[in-house]
């Protein structure tokens, strides 16, 4: 580096230092990531940092060949899915994947943003609806890019992100029962707080208008994704005098819960009542019957993201957003109504 540029380098943190009222060794300790400086003095100095257009020198050693990918839980096999989808991309690459548990759906936990950053993984891949400012400018700090996977929600236009077309998948997966026959269609989608909850129960809406089907709100339930929710949602709408004779559950592990509930009430699947999944997650197919789904490529998803992660970025162009298409997957758990009696 030329001592023009280290000269500017010291007149700008000079001059992030005497705006934020801090010392000099203060903006230092935020530039290294030391963790004895207030969140508050943090987030200021960070964000005068932003605004000066100060470009850091990478510290410390180069970053650890590792992508890191970070959900709210990991139980499921939708999680599984992720994670064999970033293994493809990483092992091409000669890195390797870490895992962590931290947070709500919603954003990581506070707590994980100081182990990453001593981590330095050559970028992260975030399962959560959106990230918090002050994470975004720490991972910035330290030239960590990161990309949310499967947007519950609606991220920021800074953040890249790779999702799904979730409106579309709930529609296909409505209509395909609508153009059965069925008209007491019920759903159970998932969170009423996720974008992706609400868009597919906009395709759900959207499907039984097309076949001139007033939506009936009494048949329509938020879920969590896990099957003892489908099956607890399911049995209190099987139970009802005039029960659906189709349910579209907003995931496949809700949808083996609808099928449980049916068979606890003994409920023959297909001839009596047709079940829609979403995802097509492996045991869709091992399901008993094999489970009607829409398949969402979360596999490709994860390859996506890992890839965004290993590519130069633009800071001249806007966050790349990626929308992958859904189908629907028809097997056997679905049919036309059974006939009135």
């Amino acid at each position: 580096m030329g001592a023009e540029d280290e000269v500017g380098r010291r007149v700008t943190l000079a001059a992030v230092a005497k705006e934020a009222g801090v010392s000099l060794p203060t903006v230092s300790k935020v530039l290294n990531g030391r963790s004895d400086v207030s969140p508050a003095t943090r987030d200021k100095v960070e964000r005068l940092l932003e605004a000066h257009g100060y470009r850091r020198r990478t510290p410390g050693p180069p970053p650890a060949p590792l992508i890191e990918i970070v959900f709210h839980e990991l139980e499921s096999v939708w999680a599984m899915e992720l994670i064999r989808g970033v293994e493809n991309v990483a092992q091409r690459s000669g890195a390797t994947v870490a895992l962590t548990e931290s947070g709500t759906r919603q954003a990581p936990g506070p707590e994980w943003i100081e182990g990453v950053l001593r981590r330095r993984p050559l970028g992260v891949l975030l399962v959560f609806s959106t990230v918090p400012e002050a994470v975004k400018r720490r991972l910035r700090s330290r030239a960590i890019p990161f990309v949310i996977v499967d947007p519950a929600g609606d991220p920021d236009p800074d953040v890249p992100s790779v999702g799904s077309a979730n409106w579309a998948g709930g529609l296909a997966a409505s209509r395909h029962l609508t153009d059965q026959g069925h008209e007491r269609v019920a759903i159970i989608t998932g969170p009423e707080d996720l974008m992706c909850s609400l868009a597919r129960l906009d395709g759900y809406r959207s499907a039984l208008a097309m076949a001139g089907l007033e939506p009936d709100p009494r048949l329509v339930r938020f879920g969590d994704f896990h099957v003892q929710g489908g099956y607890e949602h399911a049995l209190e709408l099987l139970r009802r005098p005039d029960r659906p004779t189709a349910i579209f559950a907003g995931s496949d592990l809700q949808a083996l819960g609808v099928l449980e509930a049916a068979r606890v009430l003994g409920l023959s699947v297909p001839r009596e009542l047709s079940v829609v999944g979403y995802d097509d997650v492996p045991p869709a197919r091992w399901s008993s019957p094999p489970l009607t789904t829409v398949q969402q490529p979360l596999r490709r998803m994860a390859e996506e993201a890992a890839r965004m992660l290993l590519r130069p970025a633009d800071p001249r162009k806007a966050a790349l957003r990626i929308e992958l298409a859904t189908h629907l997957v028809v097997r056997q758990s679905t049919a036309a109504p059974p006939a009135p009696d």
